[in-house]
């Protein structure tokens, strides 16, 4: 299991270089940026320039607000910039947030990822080759390219792509279209094995070899019990918020918790956030979250998901320790 390091969610592109730079110095195998408050490519450009040996992943960039060609000259250029250590992590976001924050269209997300990783491949073919763009789907068209736009072949090949999924279809399609499946924080061991596996290896004819699953696992982190009370209290409230949204209900429905995904949405639609948080039970919290010091989490994330996930990083939605991250990383490692 390979260890990454993923960057505070609100952290600045400048923030972000910095701590890519001390997560290579310190032995982590890769440095992953989400897309927030950011541009997420902004962010992995100057830590691709920052950096020589640790792979890059945008974890996750949001596929519906941009374009296919969009995303294959933004990818080609950070391979470029990195030198063959980028690995390229879509997501679909959910309909509020592409219709009313990005003005862009929903329909049919998984259907749209499946196309929108052909287009993606379509284009970077076309670049390698010298042969015709002449990719036609249902949401997505591109058959204009000219000598002036084409940058030519990649020296250090096309990036790995990679597709978050939650549900069943994403899931599939990921394992059809993808090189590599990132796993949702709001993952138990259960749905990991009763859901996501057996989509996967159906998706992939029954074998899972050169496939990648790379998790970012909610961890209660803490050299002692007070620290780990304060990132008790942060987890049970991002549990809350993911249980919130409708399209992680499948999530909480595999363990009969159908009911407090409804109480949970019901709170977030009357923005009773400070609520939420009490809702989830010490049953809820232990199904999603690794608890304990740094020794405790490295052997239960490994007793979880060593035997299936290939990498792995910490979510904490709080102000961790770094020296108890460093000490979890240095356990898993061993």
């Amino acid at each position: 299991m390979l260890v990454d390091f993923a960057a505070p969610v609100a952290a600045s592109p400048a923030e972000a270089e910095t701590a890519a730079v001390s997560a290579e110095q310190v032995g982590y195998d890769g440095f992953l940026a989400a897309e927030t408050k950011h541009d997420v490519f902004t962010t992995l450009a100057l830590v691709a320039r920052a950096t020589s040996q640790i792979s890059l992943q945008s974890a996750i960039a949001v596929a519906f607000a941009r374009n296919p060609m969009n995303v294959a000259v933004l990818a080609n250029d950070l391979q470029l910039i990195s030198e063959g250590r980028f690995r390229l992590g879509l997501g679909s976001q959910v309909k509020p947030h592409i219709e009313r924050r990005f003005a862009m269209p929903w329909s049919r997300p998984a259907a749209r990822m499946e196309e929108f990783v052909g287009a993606l491949r379509a284009i970077w073919h076309s670049w390698a080759t010298g042969d015709r763009l002449m990719f036609r789907g249902e949401f997505y068209k591109h058959t204009l390219m000219t000598d002036f736009f084409n940058p030519g072949p990649n020296p250090f090949g096309n990036p790995p792509v990679e597709v978050a999924a939650v549900g069943e279809r994403m899931i599939t399609t990921a394992g059809r279209v993808a090189d590599g499946l990132l796993v949702h924080p709001l993952t138990s061991p259960a749905y990991l094995r009763g859901r996501i596996l057996p989509c996967l290896r159906d998706a992939r004819g029954g074998s899972l070899d050169g496939f990648t699953l790379q998790m970012s696992a909610m961890v209660v982190l803490g050299a002692d019990p007070a620290a780990r009370a304060r990132a008790e209290q942060a987890v049970r409230g991002q549990i809350a918020f993911y249980a919130s949204t409708p399209a992680y209900r499948p999530v909480l429905e595999l363990h009969g918790w159908g009911d407090l995904a409804d109480r949970l949405t019901a709170l977030s639609r009357r923005q009773q956030w400070g609520e939420m948080a009490a809702e989830i039970t010490d049953d809820v919290l232990d199904a999603f979250a690794v608890a304990g010091d740094a020794a405790a989490v490295a052997a239960g994330l490994k007793d979880r998901f060593g035997t299936a996930i290939d990498r792995v990083s910490l979510y904490t939605p709080y102000e961790a320790d770094r020296y108890q991250i460093a000490a979890v990383r240095s356990a898993i490692r061993a």
